[in-house]
């Protein structure tokens, strides 16, 4: 007919890279490392471990404060142990953190190229659905006005 006539659908499949599960690509190019940071960043963004830090920092300075004077370790106003645990935990949670944070990045610019080309292979297979009716309607239109004119009208009007 015209040359827009529209692609088959073996045709569409065929332009068609498949589909690729970005989890599971995430998965296989982790290191060792990597899948630890990212384990510690999973698990310190929750409120489990804000609750484990708390209570453990509320029985330290408790018992220190409060506790028998000959079993208390790090007697008030010191403190000094407890303060070198928490800097030291800051200091290594802070750079496996940004380490996680970085690999979540990544992996949602994975993600969302991903979705961009599902989403512009289905924008391929609507347009191309889209074709089909127009030409289906074509098609029913031109039966009509074929019916229409083979159609015998009766002698009263």
């Amino acid at each position: 007919m015209d040359d827009t006539k529209p692609k088959s659908f073996a045709e569409i499949q065929q332009m068609m890279k498949p589909l690729r599960n970005i989890n599971v690509e995430r998965k296989q190019h982790l290191s060792k490392l990597d899948k630890i940071a990212m384990w510690i960043t999973d698990h310190v963004g929750t409120m489990g471990f804000f609750l484990i830090i708390f209570a453990w920092t509320f029985l330290w300075l408790g018992w220190n404060i409060i506790g028998p004077k000959e079993l208390r370790f790090d007697p008030y106003p010191g403190f000094v142990l407890w303060l070198f645990l928490s800097n030291m935990i800051q200091l290594f949670l802070m750079p496996l953190l940004l380490i996680g944070q970085n690999l979540q990045g990544s992996y949602s610019e994975a993600r969302a190229e991903a979705d961009f080309e599902v989403n512009t292979r289905a924008e391929l297979e609507i347009e191309t659905i889209l074709l089909h009716l127009e030409n289906q309607n074509k098609l029913i239109l031109e039966i009509l006005q074929r019916l229409e004119k083979t159609e015998v009208k009766p002698k009263g009007e």
